[in-house]
């Protein structure tokens, strides 16, 4: 019995020393993972770590990224203003895209019609990069106030074209993955000669339609990248719109005098050789008359 009791007091000392190892081991775990958690981004507290278990902490979710819809827009701007300053306003609009750079505006097209002061037209067209185009359309108009323009048309439209580059996008990988399938059984000769055949005319027009994506979806993204916009230039008419509508009522007349005109000439070409052969008939009967009566 002595020897027993001699043989316990070890082993309950022993078991103690495991107990406090054990518990100094937890300890030093739970220190660690609160160090872990923290640099985590997550709050441990008392609530959320129990001994023996896991932490009952979640990081919180990511934010869901947001896809942006992909769109084109169209500015429209209209300015009219005396007819010797056309010229020298749209060139001044010209060298503003200029100056910003290729890739933030470029020219599409220049025109100007008309030679009296009062019936020029002009019109600019240019690519802007999409981000800075509605800012870059503010100084246009500001260039355009401070040359006494008056501003009579200003639209802005935009087109979503999200799905359709989404579509093609798709349409165009599952026409690439469908050419790689055939060039394998091209590449490995696998298959009857008249297969074989059917697969080469295959990978062509596969080609084009992969061709055909591409082009479609490249001016796409360039019609996101870019906003077309256009300038409109017209001449001012002196007086005001009071002498529009007599001018056009003057112009409405001209054309109606001329179409009287040209039906006068018409029947005139028509009537005149019926008249020669009536004229004809009578001199003649005039002729043979006494001869017949002699």
């Amino acid at each position: 019995m002595r020897n027993s009791m001699k043989l316990l007091v070890p082993v309950s000392l022993l078991a103690l020393a495991a107990c406090s190892q054990e518990s100094d081991n937890y300890a030093g775990n739970a220190e660690a993972t609160d160090a872990v958690a923290e640099e985590a981004g997550v709050a441990v507290t008392a609530e959320t770590a129990t001994p023996g278990g896991e932490l009952a902490a979640v990081p919180a979710r990511p934010d869901t990224p947001v896809t942006l819809p992909k769109m084109a827009y169209v500015f429209d701007y209209g300015f009219r203003l005396a007819g010797q300053a056309i010229a020298p306003l749209q060139q001044q609009h010209a060298d503003m895209c200029e100056a910003q750079g290729p890739y933030a505006c470029r020219i599409v097209s220049l025109s100007r019609t008309g030679e009296e002061a009062d019936e020029i037209r002009g019109e600019l067209q240019l690519a802007v990069a999409s981000d800075k185009a509605r800012g870059f359309g503010a100084l246009l108009s500001a260039a355009a106030e401070a040359a006494d323009a008056e501003a009579f048309r200003a639209n802005i439209q935009g087109e979503d074209l999200s799905k359709s580059i989404v579509d093609t996008e798709a349409r165009l990988r599952s026409r690439i993955a469908l050419r790689d399938r055939l060039m394998e059984i091209l590449e490995t000769r696998r298959g009857k000669v008249e297969g074989l055949v059917e697969a080469e005319r295959q990978v062509a027009a596969v080609n084009e339609e992969i061709d055909r994506a591409r082009s479609w979806l490249a001016e796409q993204q360039g019609r996101v990248a870019f906003s077309r916009m256009t300038l409109s230039y017209e001449s001012a008419t002196p007086g005001g719109s009071f002498l529009k509508p007599v001018e056009s009522a003057l112009g409405s007349l001209g054309s109606i005098f001329g179409t009287l005109a040209a039906i006068l000439i018409v029947l005139g070409s028509l009537a005149l050789p019926v008249l020669a052969g009536v004229l004809g008939v009578r001199v003649l009967r005039q002729r043979m008359t006494p001869a017949m009566e002699a």
